[in-house]
């Protein structure tokens, strides 16, 4: 979520986050701060969130990921709304062999 509102908004600030996930300001702070500790992102008080390089290296992932469950949804017949619905959902848990069934799939329509 973080890279997608610096690639659509311009910054990522936690309000927006909140929003975005429909959860509490403070809920999101929280969110940050544990990514912040893993080494994801930097913060500075009343600032915008930026990503470390590998923030951006697992966002980029956390993308490619969602983008494979997506379109394959899509591919069975699954409408567009649902499947970003289910794919935000999907791709948390989705191990790595059927993700890889999912693309050579996909590759083969």
């Amino acid at each position: 979520m973080i890279a997608e509102l610096i690639e659509t908004e311009g910054e990522a600030r936690p309000t927006a986050i909140a929003t975005r996930f429909g959860v509490s300001h403070v809920t999101a702070v929280k969110a940050v701060a544990r990514l912040a500790k893993a080494g994801l992102v930097v913060t500075k008080p009343y600032r915008s969130i930026f990503l470390t390089e590998e923030g951006k290296q697992l966002a980029a992932k956390c993308r490619a990921r969602h983008h494979t469950v997506y379109e394959f949804l899509v591919a069975l017949g699954v409408s567009k709304k649902a499947a970003e619905l289910d794919a935000e959902g999907i791709e948390h848990h989705v191990s790595q062999e059927t993700l890889a069934v999912f693309r050579r799939f996909l590759s083969n329509r």
